[in-house]
């Protein structure tokens, strides 16, 4: 199975609330498709006190999940996007 590159991207977005517009983190995304996981080393800025939670609205906006060995978030539909 493969492995999410060891060098990050360089293009840097910012992934908010669907439902509030609150700022969760700022994550360096490869591709240029919709947002549908996270991996965690990749997040460059965490804005979230709870894993998977809206700070403001405290709206789950995805699952913790293990993709490819990796830890990362899969992002629930329309609950977050990234700007």
């Amino acid at each position: 199975m493969a492995k999410p590159r060891k060098a990050l991207p360089t293009k840097t977005v910012k992934v908010l609330c669907q439902q509030c517009g609150f700022i969760l983190f700022k994550y360096k995304k490869g591709g240029k498709g919709s947002l549908l996981k996270c991996y965690k080393e990749r997040i460059v800025q965490n804005n979230t006190n709870v894993d998977c939670q809206c700070p403001s609205c405290h709206t789950i906006f995805a699952r913790d999940v293990l993709v490819h060995g990796t830890p990362a978030y899969k992002i629930i539909g329309n609950k977050a996007f990234c700007k």
